[in-house]
């Protein structure tokens, strides 16, 4: 799996991050049971924050994508996430390029979403 991080992009490491890992998934890349490299590593190897990449894997775990075992590491899950959570995905992506192209601040089209979801 090859991740690469553009510094000069709108969108945030974090989501580049979680995306390229996600798309890795989506497309058979990294196989269910697949271990990825721990958060410190993989910040290591894209020269961010350990932060920037544990956030990535947060999500990525929220979504039912992977799956962390403590010590033994962050895996992919045994079973692709439901239709449901891949649908709701895909327009979570969508969502998120049209608010980069309307300008919108990370935060305000966060808040947009919390509010949409009675949050």
């Amino acid at each position: 799996m090859l991740i690469s991080v553009d510094p000069a992009s709108d969108i945030p490491p974090y989501e580049q991050v979680r995306s390229a890992i996600a798309r890795a998934i989506a497309d058979g890349e990294l196989a269910p049971g697949t271990r990825l490299p721990s958060v410190r590593e993989l910040a290591a190897n894209l020269a961010l924050a350990p932060n920037t990449v544990a956030r990535a894997y947060r999500e990525l775990e929220s979504a039912g994508t992977i799956v962390g075992r403590g010590r033994k590491g962050t895996f992919v899950t045994p079973r692709p996430p439901s239709g449901a959570i891949a649908d709701a995905q895909a327009a979570a992506e969508a969502y998120a390029g049209q608010a980069r192209t309307l300008g919108l601040d990370p935060e305000d089209a966060l808040g947009l979403v919390r509010a949409a979801l009675g949050m």
